[in-house]
């Protein structure tokens, strides 16, 4: 792997060689959450990149609270996407609040990219459950407790996830709770400026693989069935027995859903 920072103090990493496929996180995560489906993409024949989106990880962490919305969020991944230089319209593979950000490029660049992945979508705010409804109108609450609340207790809060978090390795679960506390605090403003994207998405017309945890307790799982029916050239991938982070929680699985469906729906179009 390759790691570098751009003048838009983008922290990234790069593996495999062939065609582009970016990989984007969800809120208060990293690029680690692909450490899974990177070499599996580099070992098919693709170049993944995978970042870290603006206050998280290793990238750029400005200190005013202002600067913590969708739209700084969207331009900062925007921006790096164009100094990669990319000699090829890229394949978007996006989680939650990932998935809304490469939906969001796909609609302002409708030929920029080729396809797109999207794992348990972040795309509207009626998504959210009722209790995340309250605390996306109460962000700094949230703030509060990212910005006090010890490691430890940050990482013993993974375990009531127990859809997904039993099935994480120790080390993984420890992993989150550290993306959650290098973050920073203002991140969690980012959710309540996101556009409704319900009726944008049916512009969107290439290929596009939605999968998501039909346990998922973070976004209302009868949401991706709808986001089906709205785009029209999607297929859709439900796991049972799964929540909201299906990419981790099922790593192997995942990948190789995500394999077939580019290796069958690209694979005349993607150069040799």
């Amino acid at each position: 792997m390759s790691a570098d920072a751009t003048k838009n103090q983008v922290n990234y990493i790069a593996m495999g060689d062939g065609y582009p496929v970016v990989l984007v996180h969800g809120l208060a995560a990293s690029l680690y959450d692909w450490a899974n489906l990177m070499p599996a993409l580099a070992e098919a024949g693709f170049r993944a990149y995978a970042l870290d989106l603006l206050g998280h990880g290793e990238s750029r962490k400005p200190d005013e609270p202002e600067n913590y919305n969708a739209e700084n969020l969207y331009g900062h991944f925007a921006r790096w996407v164009k100094e990669l230089s990319l000699a090829d319209p890229p394949l978007l593979v996006g989680h939650s609040l990932g998935g809304y950000i490469s939906l969001r490029y796909a609609l302002e660049d409708a030929g920029g990219i080729a396809g797109l992945v999207l794992v348990d979508p972040f795309y509207s705010p009626d998504q959210l459950m009722p209790a995340l409804r309250f605390l996306n109108r109460r962000p700094d609450l949230g703030e509060k407790a990212l910005r006090y609340a010890p490691l430890w207790l940050i990482h013993l809060a993974v375990h009531f996830d127990l859809i997904d978090a039993i099935t994480f390795p120790k080390e993984t679960r420890r992993q989150i709770a550290v993306d959650y506390k290098r973050a920073s605090p203002h991140v969690l403003y980012i959710p309540r400026s996101l556009l409704d994207l319900t009726y944008k998405v049916q512009e969107i017309p290439q290929p596009a693989l939605v999968i998501w945890g039909e346990k998922d307790r973070t976004l209302e799982p009868s949401s991706f069935s709808r986001l089906l029916d709205l785009m029209p050239n999607a297929s859709g991938y439900p796991l049972s027995d799964c929540g909201h982070q299906p990419h981790i929680s099922r790593p192997s699985d995942v990948s190789q859903i995500i394999l077939e469906f580019m290796l069958a729906r690209f694979q005349a179009e993607i150069p040799d």
